[in-house]
């Protein structure tokens, strides 16, 4: 695949946009979104374990996890504010360890030719500062997570 991501940050902008293609369709990349066993499998540095504590994928829910390993532990929590199957997803996004960030996150999942898909994400900070501080280890992040969710996925239509 040769398009694996894109990312914008505008100078001075609250925002991260985000794009990634995947070998798959959209309808199997949102339920990994909004499976509970799918998530915790590609979510997290490789190393770590996820726990779901809470996870109610659907308008109005909630969501709580820790990611755990070898150099400590990390919690997470957010509503969802929209849960629109199999095309978006709108929630919150909160480290608990520094409480008073949220994120507001908007996930759109587009069907492309042969069977493929895209993402297209949205992060709403809270101020420029949150904003830049998330750039700082987006990068790395974000590729581990959905280069494991790319190969969930492709594990998955093999089955």
């Amino acid at each position: 695949m040769t398009n694996r991501r894109t990312v914008t940050a505008a100078p001075g902008e609250q925002t991260i946009s985000f794009t990634r293609d995947f070998e798959a369709p959209a309808t199997q990349v949102f339920e990994a979104h909004t499976d509970a066993e799918l998530l915790s499998k590609w979510v997290g540095p490789q190393g770590t374990e996820l726990t779901m504590c809470k996870f109610d994928p659907t308008t109005g829910g909630c969501w709580s996890y820790v990611i755990a390993g070898g150099s400590g532990e990390w919690a997470f929590h957010g509503s969802f504010h929209e849960v629109t199957a199999p095309s978006r997803i709108v929630q919150t996004f909160e480290f608990e360890g520094d409480p008073g960030h949220p994120t507001l996150e908007t996930l759109t999942f587009t069907d492309l030719p042969d069977g493929r898909s895209r993402i297209d994400g949205l992060s709403v900070f809270i101020s420029v500062e949150d904003r830049d501080a998330m750039l700082g280890g987006m990068d790395s992040g974000m590729d581990e997570d959905f280069d494991r969710l790319e190969e969930l996925l492709a594990a998955r239509s093999l089955a």
